[in-house]
């Protein structure tokens, strides 16, 4: 077994970029005492990352949340904003959005940290569970709000209303909690979101990030951008030799010396810092904006 020092410089940088990312979004600080939603003019915007609009802190909108309001509405309408907007970042970062800027991967990567044994998923099992995120965006996103209408032809945000536990955590139980009306007209639905949150949070104590990897149809959406996007994870096919020091601490299953476009890859920067040839950087429209450039530590084989 090899065991190496890694430098957490990139690692600390991230976790605080996520943490600031979640303050700013959520900064209406005076509805976690009111209960009351912020609906100002900066609602009518979207934030990069998963984030309530319920969240009485919310000051922006949820991507996801946006698309199915213009999808479920009585007359429905193409989104020409939230959908050029999602396109826009996704060009732009891909999902770097879900390694840097999402406080829900914040909140998982947080809880994988608690010292238990931690688990992992088959391999065949894994590969087809990625494959569900990409199902729930079109089922429970895109299909379900266009085509599953009651008889007044309104239809419903049914991955907000059915799955989504990023809702239930920074919405509905603040709102629970703060406001008595609600309080009291929570019954079976949000018991029944309230259990999906409970498994995500267990599962991201055993799991990396398995809302991310598993569930997540805005990380799925992203991913299709990855291979075409400016963010980008290089390669330096002369200095690599192959070593896989970059698949072994990968815990999103990329190996990023074979694969650094992956549609998995969040671009956390775990593969940069371990890399011992500094054959790996990240790029921006083609150039190289960041490289690790100290000595690498020595490594350490014990058997």
């Amino acid at each position: 077994m090899v065991k190496m020092k890694r430098n957490g410089k990139i690692s600390f940088i991230r976790k605080a970029v996520q943490a600031v990312t979640g303050l700013l979004a959520n900064g209406h600080f005076a509805g976690f005492v009111s209960g009351k939603i912020y609906q100002g003019p900066l609602k009518r915007f979207c934030v990069p990352g998963m984030n309530c609009y319920a969240c009485p802190g919310a000051l922006g909108a949820c991507p996801i949340g946006a698309l199915q309001a213009s999808l479920s509405a009585r007359k429905p309408k193409l989104p020409f904003y939230v959908l050029g907007f999602m396109m826009a970042v996704g060009v732009l970062l891909g999902r770097f959005v879900c390694g840097w800027l999402c406080l829900f991967g914040l909140i998982q990567e947080l809880l994988y940290m608690i010292p238990t044994p931690k688990l992992t998923i088959p391999e065949k099992a894994d590969k087809v569970l990625r494959y569900l995120k990409y199902v729930i965006l079109a089922v429970f996103v895109v299909l379900l709000p266009l085509f599953l209408r009651n008889d007044l032809s309104v239809s419903y945000p049914y991955f907000c209303k059915w799955v989504c536990p990023v809702g239930t955590l920074e919405g509905g139980i603040p709102l629970v909690i703060l406001d008595k009306g609600i309080r009291q007209a929570a019954h079976f639905l949000f018991a029944w979101k309230l259990g999906i949150l409970g498994i995500m949070v267990l599962s991201s104590v055993f799991i990396y990030r398995p809302f991310c990897k598993y569930i997540c149809p805005l990380g799925a959406f992203y991913a299709l951008f990855q291979k075409v996007g400016f963010t980008q994870l290089k390669v330096d096919t002369k200095a690599c030799v192959g070593c896989g020091h970059c698949a072994d601490v990968c815990k999103m299953g990329v190996n990023p010396s074979v694969k650094p476009d992956s549609a998995e890859c969040i671009r956390c920067g775990k593969c940069v810092e371990v890399c011992p040839r500094k054959a790996l950087s990240f790029a921006f429209a083609g150039r190289e904006i960041h490289r690790r450039t100290k000595k690498p530590d020595k490594t350490k084989a014990h058997v």
